[in-house]
């Protein structure tokens, strides 16, 4: 019991350490706590996701409800106007072309039939919101292109669940059926919608009254599980619900309705400061345990479904690079196109819903889907090696000009707006100085010095803090919609 205490607190310690070197060394903290999973689970046989029992896929879903919902506060309703083009067009290309070329790659490379095929196809169709969301958060790309990324990722778990259910489903009745298929992708939507944002207009107008009861921070997300639960009860997407509970808890003012008064005399409230930064520690805590659980369930007695799934990964890798090429304008900035490109990580979704085929043939007693085992093997595969690739690509692009001469033969010379993502930026300064001490610390293993141990005081000026830069904010704010690509800086 004292062993795993304190391996749970130097985890806690690694991943504010792994953060940091992000932070500084684009070294993804996502790829270093897969490795630490895979140490202590597949290489020494410490521990397995068996071990862990139905504990590990509840903690799975608790991580990506509070990540969905702690995302979903920080998108403003404006930049999603501007973005809703480029994400149906992402999110739904996207997802197809996946389904249809994991679909011919499982029938004449790895021998399925063409229903368990498509039905892999459809479990590997999305992006991983655990993967992403942090990801986007710490790259200086536009606002609106961060809200593509974070709202295809649930958009495409929302596909994924459906139509994997839906050829599951083929399996019993022995025919697939097309039109209820889409009836539920709709339905799932909407619906999970729709009671995600009544939840939060809800919320939002008792809030003030809440925060009367002591203690009362984490009945937030108390609200958002039940929000989740209810959803998912109902069979629609508890992951859609709980992304559009937090839209709504950080766009307050575009709900505001008169008959809530009653409710509320000061009118809908937001989440302060301190409850951001509170659900943001959570995060932190449970993205880390997560990514340790995802390199303990990683396949690699099984060398065969690791081919198939580095295979399958290269494909999508090269079909998203010339799906983004294509249907994102030449008015995003290429650096943000290239970041895009590499933004098909998979993972939650798809690890559960790749073990639903072998317990439906455990369930039956008989072999109601062929090749079940094999599906299951491979997306563990594909989940590991595309968040691998995708971490490694973010971490070569700063430091290997091939990489980046390479991109830019897709993407044109390689630059970055001159207004990406201001609270990107925002966040990512204020992480940077939480995280200082620890880096300081860290820093010697890597051959440089952080900024404050080399600074030197200089004279009178010594101790006195730098001046303040002026806010240029509202300026920003003012000029935004006649911003060009001619305002974008090069990356040397």
């Amino acid at each position: 019991m004292a062993n795993a205490v304190i391996f749970l607190g130097l985890l806690i310690f690694l991943g504010h350490v792994f953060s940091a070197i992000f932070s500084r060394k684009r070294v993804p903290d996502v790829l270093l706590l897969m490795i630490i999973g895979i140490v202590i689970g597949p290489v020494f046989g410490w521990l397995a996701p068996s071990d862990l029992g139905v504990v590990g896929s509840i903690f799975a879903s608790l991580t990506l409800i509070f990540i969905l919902f702690e995302s979903g506060t920080d998108i403003s309703i404006n930049t999603l106007r501007d973005a809703w083009k480029d994400l149906a067009k992402v999110s739904l290309t996207s997802f197809v072309l996946s389904v249809i070329l994991v679909g011919v790659l499982g029938h004449f490379f790895m021998g399925l039939e063409w229903n368990a095929s498509l039905l892999l196809g459809s479990i590997l169709g999305g992006t991983s919101s655990a993967v992403v969301i942090p990801l986007v958060k710490q790259l200086a790309i536009k606002k609106e292109n961060e809200v593509v990324l974070v709202l295809e990722s649930a958009i495409t778990d929302v596909l994924c669940i459906v139509f994997a259910l839906a050829f599951m489903e083929s399996y019993k009745i022995g025919a697939l059926q097309i039109g209820s298929i889409f009836g539920k992708v709709i339905a799932s939507f909407l619906l999970a919608l729709m009671i995600g944002v009544a939840g939060g207009i809800i919320w939002a107008s008792v809030l003030d009254r809440i925060r009367r009861i002591q203690n009362s921070m984490f009945l937030t997300p108390a609200f958002v599980f039940i929000i989740y639960g209810i959803t998912e009860a109902m069979d629609f997407s508890g992951a859609i619900a709980a992304l559009a509970f937090g839209i709504v808890m950080g766009n307050t003012e575009y709900f505001e309705f008169s008959f809530l008064k009653k409710f509320s005399r000061d009118g809908m409230m937001k989440l302060e400061s301190q409850e951001k930064a509170f659900f943001r520690e959570i995060v932190f805590v449970l993205k880390t345990f997560f990514f340790v659980y995802i390199g303990l369930s990683i396949p690699f007695d099984n060398m065969s479904a690791l081919l198939y799934g580095l295979l399958i990964t290269l494909v999508l890798f090269v079909m998203r690079l010339f799906l983004i090429k294509f249907i994102i304008g030449k008015k995003t900035p290429s650096y943000d196109r290239t970041i895009m490109s590499m933004m098909i990580p998979k993972g939650l979704a798809a690890a559960v819903l790749a073990t639903m085929p072998e317990q439906l043939n455990i369930q039956r007693g008989m072999e109601v889907i062929p090749g079940a085992e094999k599906i299951k093997y491979v997306t563990y595969s594909v989940v590991f090696i595309s968040i691998l690739f995708t971490s490694i690509l973010i971490l070569l692009m700063d430091k290997f000009p091939l990489l980046r001469k390479f991109y830019s033969l897709f993407f044109g010379k390689m630059t970055v707006s001159s207004d990406a993502s201001d609270d990107n930026t925002q966040s990512a300064e204020t992480e940077e100085t939480q995280q200082t001490d620890i880096f300081s610390e860290v820093a010697g293993f890597f051959g440089k010095k952080t900024d404050e141990e080399g600074a030197e005081p200089d004279g009178e000026n010594a101790g006195e803090p730098e001046s303040e830069q002026p806010s240029t904010d509202g300026v920003n704010d003012s000029v935004s919609d006649n911003s060009t690509t001619s305002d974008e800086n090069t990356i040397q």
